[in-house]
């Protein structure tokens, strides 16, 4: 495996460092130095807060959720419950309904505790199952049951399952070359799946790793329907998934490249349509927007890239850029025509789209006191009538243990789309 030049997310704890799948990997520990942004791409916005869009938008840190004891890696929230994992392998989970989330004594809210890190973590379509992607080179898939007691949860699989692990292993076909001197069947992963997206319908789990590879599951029975190997130079940090059945991979290699799922009878082989390339650095985040159309990607360059669907092509094009973090962006998401970043220089900005394809910055979320590694935002379900704002919840894990609540309250016309 090579060494992913840049990005932070793994290495980070002795536990993890020990754990035999880090290989070097370097891309996600000390990648805080600044690297040269990107002069070749237009800034969609300035670097300053805007001010107009700024004095109507309001936000403040309502709570802080204290009770891990490691790094916050990731963070995914379905309904009114917010689940997060850690570097020690522990997945907590938080009432996010109410006004002011609050602490849980020490334990009382560790649902799972698996092996190896939590690099990434995604819930199914029905809410019933929770899937979490590992430093120890596996997935995990829990049943979430819900009863008149409350909820509980149960490890349903292990990715690849047994059953696929036998049925592989035989024929010689099915082994690939994985290192100098050692082959696997290709349904494994050989180092950390740092990534995770689950189709729009439920129904396909996609799965990137550091060992360049991405992976298509089937959500129903876990069995792994295809092996894209070799699909970039270096570690892939990052995937998302459209609704047309586009995938987007973002690597150390500093590439985003672009698959599509064939339609006919081989309808879960995927194909590479194109290649994005702008970023100087290594990948760390990618996000879709609601409809597809645009692609936001963060990498160590500071610089978050805007990607939008030229007119009857499949494929994006550069359309700037969006600056103002002074280290590395490790995380993105996006609600209605918001986006958050979260980046090494420990702060979240708060991005909206106007007209003309240009940004505004509507403010910085600052008091965390390490790296931003994970994002998820929700917005108010039942807005009152006549109200002329949106309400947001923001959840934030970083590198100093703690998530961060923020209520975000933005105007809701203001020339924007």
């Amino acid at each position: 495996m090579g060494i992913p030049t840049c990005s932070i997310a793994a290495c980070l704890s002795d536990k993890e460092s020990q754990s035999g799948s880090s290989n070097q990997h370097l891309s996600e520990t000390s990648s805080l130095y600044s690297q040269p942004s990107l002069p070749s791409v237009p800034s969609l916005t300035s670097n300053s807060v805007n001010s107009y869009q700024s004095a109507f938008a309001h936000h403040q840190c309502i709570s802080t959720l204290k009770g891990h004891s490691s790094y916050l890696f990731s963070l995914a929230l379905a309904g009114k419950f917010l689940y997060s994992g850690s570097a020690n392998s522990e997945i907590r989970v938080w009432d996010a309904r109410s006004e002011y989330v609050e602490s849980k004594p020490e334990n009382s809210n560790v649902v799972a505790v698996a092996q190896g890190a939590i690099k990434s973590m995604v819930i199914s379509g029905a809410g019933d199952k929770l899937f979490s992607a590992h430093q120890d080179q596996k997935i995990r898939v829990w049943r979430i049951r819900f009863d008149k007691t409350g909820h509980s949860y149960k490890l349903l699989a292990t990715l690849p399952t047994l059953k696929d692990r036998l049925l592989k292993y035989l024929p010689p076909k099915n082994h690939v070359q994985v290192r100098r001197h050692k082959k696997c069947t290709w349904v494994h992963h050989v180092d950390a799946v740092s990534a995770l997206a689950i189709s729009r319908d439920g129904t396909t789990l996609y799965s990137a790793s550091w060992d360049r590879s991405f992976k298509v599951w089937q959500t129903s029975d876990c069995s792994c329907l295809e092996s894209v190997g070799n699909a970039h130079d270096d570690a892939i940090n990052a995937i998302a998934v459209s609704s047309e059945g586009f995938v987007y991979t973002g690597s150390a290699d500093t590439k985003i490249k672009v698959w599509r799922r064939s339609s006919g009878e081989k309808k879960h082989k995927h194909s590479m349509v194109a290649t994005l390339e702008k970023h100087k650095s290594a990948i760390n985040a990618l996000v879709l927007s609601s409809d597809g159309s645009v692609l936001y990607s963060g990498a160590c360059d500071r610089s978050i890239v805007v990607w939008e669907r030229e007119e009857g092509v499949a494929h994006m094009a550069v359309v700037g850029a969006l600056r103002g973090h002074t280290k590395a962006i490790l995380c993105i998401a996006v609600a209605s025509d918001l986006v958050l970043s979260g980046s090494a220089d420990q702060t979240v900005r708060i991005w909206r789209r106007g007209l003309n394809k240009s940004y505004s910055c509507l403010g910085v979320l600052e008091g965390h006191r390490g790296p931003i590694k994970c994002l998820t935002v929700a917005s108010e379900r039942y807005p009152e009538k006549g109200r002329t704002s949106s309400s947001y919840s923001v959840y934030s894990g970083s590198m100093d243990c703690d998530i961060k609540v923020w209520q975000l309250s933005v105007p809701s016309a203001l020339g924007v789309v």
